[in-house]
């Protein structure tokens, strides 16, 4: 069944109809716009939330040892991640529907107004025809009647006595000639209604029908189209329901990891003192001789032992240096910590002075890449910063010795034998001496590539220690730069080097 066939007269109805299928469609694109409004304001609340309950500082940063307190910094991360999806969301739900709905709907708009007006038009050209029909008729009626008086008036004449024969052959032509132009009125109203009839046929069963129709194919295509927004609808939120469900999980298992007796525990690690309870008080017995208040032991009381109260208030010391301002094993804490630190720095500056020296060794076999004189000032402070440093080192492993009091130590102390002769003779060894020598052996043992690299430009190795490539070339990175400009690489050929670090781009 079809619009054009059983609808054929029902145009007011159609046109109501296809209107309210175009407002609905409007309506549900607002409806969804809201939606997503609704959805970006929820995450951008989430996000918020979150924000405000993060913890940031260092004294938040020790709280989060705590299982309790990283639990909820992971169930804040989780919502977060949860807040993501809520946008995703509505982003999906504006260009996932909307844009694509309204760009219909103009379209189905546009098609409407163009059937409508065919149809109005349609019915128009009928109606003229009609018109044209009409007044044909009226002029064949007209006509007619004219003819019909002029033949009266011709017998009228015809039958008088005293009619000449003049007057009466006179009535005769005037009567034949208004029925030649009445035969002729009625030959044109039966060829127009002929023609209108042709024309009313072919618009009711054929012009209309086929209008009437287009209008119900776009009509049923703006359905299906509003069916497929509400599919999506929900299509949407499925698709992130898994990353959502994780979120979720996650949440939930940051509440499986919270551990009430390792936090108890954690707390004794972190704020034991290491003090002794105190001991019982004494009795002093002044009634035995009980001197006068002028006498010299009234001048000088006896003292009273200081005890340790727990709830008391206690008054914030000044730090010292070496942390005796803290109890005995926050102090040995405090103490390692700084000792590893000093490690760190130690290693770093090692690390920056091998560089500078490397760089120095080729700046001397190629005077053209640079200056060596001109590394000496860094050489020389890369040499006082490790003097520093290990004499701190010592200093605080001196101080740890003493806090733990003959225990023995889990960092061992060095004596800077490490840092101390190994450095100096790598810093202050005879410039003139081959450099490369130590990375010479090194190569010699069974070392895996840390990543690819693509010769941007070509080099000449001419110096010890260097290797010559190729703009292009495929390299394996041996050893990362340093600070100092230069890595290591291996070519494809089996020649390891080293070559300007800006001569090379990493692979991804």
């Amino acid at each position: 069944m079809d619009w054009g066939t059983q609808l054929w007269d029902q145009y007011d109805v159609i046109d109501k109809h296809t209107q309210s299928g175009l407002d609905l469609l409007d309506r549900y694109i607002k409806f969804v716009k809201e939606r997503s409004e609704i959805e970006q304001n929820y995450a951008k609340q989430l996000r918020n939330l979150t924000k405000k309950y993060a913890k940031r500082g260092n004294r938040e940063d020790q709280d989060c040892k705590f299982s309790n307190h990283a639990s909820f910094q992971e169930i804040l991360n989780e919502l977060n991640d949860y807040a993501g999806q809520r946008e995703l969301i509505a982003e999906n739900l504006i260009t996932g529907i909307c844009v694509d709905l309204l760009k219909k709907l103009q379209d189905f708009k546009q098609e409407r107004k163009t059937h409508l007006a065919d149809v109005k038009k349609a019915q128009q050209n009928l109606e003229s025809s009609f018109k044209h029909l009409e007044n044909t008729k009226k002029r064949y009626a007209k006509e007619w009647a004219e003819a019909e008086k002029a033949s009266q008036q011709a017998e009228k004449a015809e039958c008088e006595v005293y009619a000449t024969k003049v007057d009466v052959e006179k009535a005769k032509q005037h009567a034949h000639a208004r029925t030649h132009t009445a035969e002729e009125c009625r030959n044109d109203y039966a060829a127009e209604l002929q023609k209108y009839n042709k024309e009313q046929n072919n618009h009711y069963y054929t012009d209309i029908p086929q209008l009437l129709n287009k209008l119900q194919g776009m009509d049923e295509r703006r359905i299906r189209s509003l069916a497929d927004g509400y599919c999506k609808f929900s299509d949407i939120e499925k698709k992130v329901l898994p990353i959502i469900s994780k979120c979720l999980e996650g949440i939930s298992a940051a509440g499986t990891k919270v551990n009430e007796k390792q936090d108890s525990i954690l707390v004794i690690e972190q704020h034991k003192s290491g003090f002794e309870p105190p001991a019982d008080v004494d009795f002093e017995d002044y009634s035995q001789g009980i001197k006068s208040a002028t006498s010299e032991s009234s001048l000088n009381p006896p003292k009273v032992r200081g005890l340790i109260w727990p709830f008391s208030k206690k008054h914030k010391q000044t730090p010292a240096e070496d942390y005796s301002h803290l109890p005995p094993e926050q102090r040995k804490k405090r103490l390692q910590t700084k000792i590893d630190d000093i490690h760190k720095d130690l290693q770093k500056a090692q690390d920056q002075s091998e560089a500078l020296e490397k760089m120095k060794g080729v700046y001397e076999q190629n005077p053209q890449m640079g200056d060596p004189s001109s590394l000496e000032p860094r050489i020389l402070e890369m040499t006082k910063d490790m003097g520093r440093l290990r004499g701190e080192l010592a200093k605080y492993e001196t101080w740890l010795s003493e806090a733990l009091g003959g225990e023995e130590s889990p960092f061992p102390v060095n004596n800077n034998t490490e840092y101390g002769t190994s450095m100096s003779s790598r810093v202050t060894h005879d410039p003139d001496a081959n450099i490369y020598a130590e990375f010479d052996e090194e190569f010699d043992e069974i070392e895996s590539p840390i990543g690819q690299c693509t010769a941007l430009y070509s080099f000449e190795g001419n110096s010890e220690g260097t290797v010559s490539i190729k703009e292009g070339e495929l390299l394996s990175i041996m050893e990362e730069d340093k600070g100092d400009g230069w890595m290591r690489v291996l070519r494809a050929s089996g020649d390891e080097g080293y070559i300007p670090s800006s001569y090379v781009k990493l692979s991804s």
